[in-house]
Protein backbone atom coordinates (compact mmCIF):
# COMPACT_ATOMS: atom_id res chain seq x y z
CA UNK A 1 0.00 0.00 0.00
CA UNK A 2 1.33 3.99 -0.79
CA UNK A 3 -0.43 6.78 -0.44
CA UNK A 4 -0.85 9.72 -2.50
CA UNK A 5 2.80 11.16 -1.14
CA UNK A 6 4.34 8.68 -2.91
CA UNK A 7 3.12 9.44 -6.34
CA UNK A 8 5.26 9.89 -9.39
CA UNK A 9 5.27 9.34 -13.03
CA UNK A 10 5.46 5.96 -13.84
CA UNK A 11 4.30 4.54 -10.68
CA UNK A 12 1.80 1.22 -11.09
CA UNK A 13 -1.38 1.05 -9.13
CA UNK A 14 -4.81 -0.48 -9.28
CA UNK A 15 -7.60 1.92 -9.97
CA UNK A 16 -11.47 0.61 -10.12
CA UNK A 17 -9.38 -2.75 -10.38
CA UNK A 18 -7.72 -2.42 -12.99
CA UNK A 19 -3.66 -2.13 -13.55
CA UNK A 20 -3.12 1.89 -14.28
CA UNK A 21 -0.05 3.50 -14.52
CA UNK A 22 0.90 7.61 -13.70
CA UNK A 23 1.54 9.24 -16.63
CA UNK A 24 1.03 13.03 -14.95
CA UNK A 25 -0.03 14.41 -11.38
CA UNK A 26 0.15 17.69 -9.48
CA UNK A 27 -0.65 18.07 -5.93
CA UNK A 28 -3.11 21.19 -5.13
CA UNK A 29 -3.73 22.99 -1.84
CA UNK A 30 -6.34 24.96 -2.29
CA UNK A 31 -6.57 28.25 0.25
CA UNK A 32 -9.71 26.45 1.38
CA UNK A 33 -10.06 23.11 1.76
CA UNK A 34 -8.46 19.95 1.61
CA UNK A 35 -5.56 19.51 -0.48
CA UNK A 36 -5.68 16.81 -3.49
CA UNK A 37 -4.17 15.28 -5.93
CA UNK A 38 -5.10 15.61 -9.68
CA UNK A 39 -3.77 12.63 -11.72
CA UNK A 40 -3.82 11.44 -15.47
CA UNK A 41 -3.52 7.40 -15.37
CA UNK A 42 -2.80 5.05 -18.82
CA UNK A 43 -5.38 1.65 -18.28
CA UNK A 44 -2.75 -0.47 -18.74
CA UNK A 45 -5.21 -3.23 -20.56
CA UNK A 46 -6.88 -0.68 -22.87
CA UNK A 47 -4.44 2.25 -23.54
CA UNK A 48 -6.85 4.87 -22.37
CA UNK A 49 -5.96 7.87 -20.66
CA UNK A 50 -7.76 8.23 -17.21
CA UNK A 51 -8.24 11.66 -15.38
CA UNK A 52 -8.86 11.46 -11.76
CA UNK A 53 -8.38 13.67 -8.44
CA UNK A 54 -7.70 11.68 -5.15
CA UNK A 55 -7.99 13.40 -1.99
CA UNK A 56 -4.27 13.90 -0.24
CA UNK A 57 -3.35 11.13 2.11
CA UNK A 58 -5.51 8.55 0.28
CA UNK A 59 -4.38 5.02 0.11
CA UNK A 60 -3.68 3.20 -3.46
CA UNK A 61 -2.77 -0.36 -4.30
CA UNK A 62 0.65 -0.51 -5.98
CA UNK A 63 1.34 -3.32 -8.42
CA UNK A 64 4.89 -4.93 -9.05
CA UNK A 65 5.31 -4.77 -13.35
CA UNK A 66 8.06 -6.43 -14.96
CA UNK A 67 9.01 -5.80 -18.57
CA UNK A 68 10.66 -8.81 -20.60
CA UNK A 69 12.15 -9.90 -23.69
CA UNK A 70 10.45 -11.64 -26.26
CA UNK A 71 10.68 -12.15 -30.36
CA UNK A 72 8.26 -13.02 -32.65
CA UNK A 73 7.92 -16.14 -34.27
CA UNK A 74 4.84 -16.82 -36.41
CA UNK A 75 1.22 -15.63 -36.75
CA UNK A 76 -2.36 -18.13 -36.45
CA UNK A 77 -5.94 -17.35 -36.53
CA UNK A 78 -5.66 -16.77 -32.70
CA UNK A 79 -3.50 -14.51 -32.16
CA UNK A 80 0.58 -14.06 -32.53
CA UNK A 81 3.26 -16.64 -31.01
CA UNK A 82 6.08 -15.37 -29.18
CA UNK A 83 9.13 -16.48 -27.06
CA UNK A 84 10.91 -15.63 -24.45
CA UNK A 85 14.86 -14.70 -25.40
CA UNK A 86 15.86 -15.93 -22.31
CA UNK A 87 14.14 -19.08 -21.02
CA UNK A 88 12.81 -20.03 -24.77
CA UNK A 89 9.17 -20.32 -23.50
CA UNK A 90 6.76 -19.88 -25.79
CA UNK A 91 3.32 -17.73 -25.22
CA UNK A 92 0.06 -17.04 -27.99
CA UNK A 93 -0.86 -13.86 -27.77
CA UNK A 94 -4.28 -12.44 -28.99
CA UNK A 95 -4.43 -9.99 -31.40
CA UNK A 96 -5.92 -7.00 -29.62
CA UNK A 97 -2.95 -7.04 -27.38
CA UNK A 98 -0.50 -6.35 -30.11
CA UNK A 99 -0.18 -2.39 -31.17
CA UNK A 100 0.54 -2.08 -34.65
CA UNK A 101 1.00 -5.94 -35.53
CA UNK A 102 1.20 -5.29 -39.39
CA UNK A 103 4.73 -3.61 -38.62
CA UNK A 104 5.97 -7.05 -37.26
CA UNK A 105 8.04 -9.57 -39.11
CA UNK A 106 9.32 -12.77 -38.09
CA UNK A 107 12.47 -12.58 -35.59
CA UNK A 108 11.26 -8.89 -34.36
CA UNK A 109 12.38 -8.57 -30.64
CA UNK A 110 9.20 -7.10 -28.91
CA UNK A 111 9.10 -6.02 -24.83
CA UNK A 112 6.49 -7.50 -22.71
CA UNK A 113 4.74 -5.68 -19.57
CA UNK A 114 3.74 -8.52 -17.06
CA UNK A 115 1.90 -7.92 -13.86
CA UNK A 116 4.25 -10.02 -11.47
CA UNK A 117 2.58 -12.72 -9.72
CA UNK A 118 -0.64 -12.99 -11.98
CA UNK A 119 1.71 -13.83 -14.85
CA UNK A 120 -0.61 -11.58 -17.34
CA UNK A 121 0.45 -9.79 -20.57
CA UNK A 122 -0.07 -6.27 -20.75
CA UNK A 123 1.49 -4.76 -23.30
CA UNK A 124 3.73 -5.34 -26.07
CA UNK A 125 5.78 -3.19 -27.56
CA UNK A 126 7.71 -2.76 -31.13
CA UNK A 127 10.93 -1.07 -31.30
CA UNK A 128 10.40 3.05 -31.81
CA UNK A 129 11.84 1.82 -35.65
CA UNK A 130 11.16 -1.09 -37.08
CA UNK A 131 13.41 -1.46 -40.89
CA UNK A 132 11.26 -3.10 -43.32
CA UNK A 133 11.72 -3.69 -47.11
CA UNK A 134 9.24 -1.81 -49.93
CA UNK A 135 7.51 -4.45 -51.99
CA UNK A 136 5.83 -1.93 -53.88
CA UNK A 137 5.62 1.73 -54.83
CA UNK A 138 3.62 3.70 -57.13
CA UNK A 139 6.37 5.71 -59.56
CA UNK A 140 6.72 9.16 -58.84
CA UNK A 141 5.82 11.49 -61.38
CA UNK A 142 7.58 14.92 -62.23
CA UNK A 143 5.24 17.67 -61.15
CA UNK A 144 3.45 15.96 -58.47
CA UNK A 145 5.39 17.99 -55.55
CA UNK A 146 3.09 20.75 -56.35
CA UNK A 147 0.71 19.31 -53.76
CA UNK A 148 1.26 20.51 -50.14
CA UNK A 149 2.18 17.10 -48.96
CA UNK A 150 4.63 15.55 -51.51
CA UNK A 151 3.92 11.89 -50.10
CA UNK A 152 2.59 8.30 -51.86
CA UNK A 153 1.70 5.59 -50.14
CA UNK A 154 4.22 2.39 -50.27
CA UNK A 155 3.41 -1.51 -49.38
CA UNK A 156 5.90 -2.77 -46.99
CA UNK A 157 7.12 -6.56 -46.95
CA UNK A 158 4.54 -7.23 -44.13
CA UNK A 159 1.79 -5.64 -45.64
CA UNK A 160 1.55 -2.64 -44.31
CA UNK A 161 0.82 0.54 -45.99
CA UNK A 162 3.08 3.55 -44.95
CA UNK A 163 3.34 7.14 -46.26
CA UNK A 164 6.62 7.68 -47.64
CA UNK A 165 8.41 10.66 -49.67
CA UNK A 166 8.43 10.52 -53.44
CA UNK A 167 11.42 9.52 -54.40
CA UNK A 168 11.30 6.11 -51.93
CA UNK A 169 11.35 2.95 -54.56
CA UNK A 170 10.87 -0.78 -54.71
CA UNK A 171 12.98 -3.05 -52.86
CA UNK A 172 14.89 0.27 -50.63
CA UNK A 173 14.76 -0.43 -47.21
CA UNK A 174 12.96 1.83 -44.84
CA UNK A 175 12.46 2.79 -41.05
CA UNK A 176 9.21 3.14 -39.88
CA UNK A 177 8.10 4.59 -36.47
CA UNK A 178 5.76 2.50 -34.83
CA UNK A 179 4.59 4.87 -32.73
CA UNK A 180 2.94 7.24 -35.43
CA UNK A 181 3.62 4.73 -38.91
CA UNK A 182 5.66 7.31 -40.28
CA UNK A 183 8.26 7.17 -42.39
CA UNK A 184 11.64 7.59 -40.69
CA UNK A 185 14.60 7.56 -43.32
CA UNK A 186 16.40 5.02 -45.15
CA UNK A 187 17.58 2.11 -43.08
Amino acid sequence: MATTADFKNGLFLKYNGKPCQIVWFQHVKPGKGPAFVKTKLRNLENGNILENTFTAGMKIETIDVERRPYQFLYAEEDGFNFMHEETYEQILLPKDVVENADLMKEGQHVEMMFVVGEERCLTCELPTYVTLEVTYSEPAVKGNTASTSALKEVTLETGAKVMVPLFIETGEKINVNTADRSYGGRA
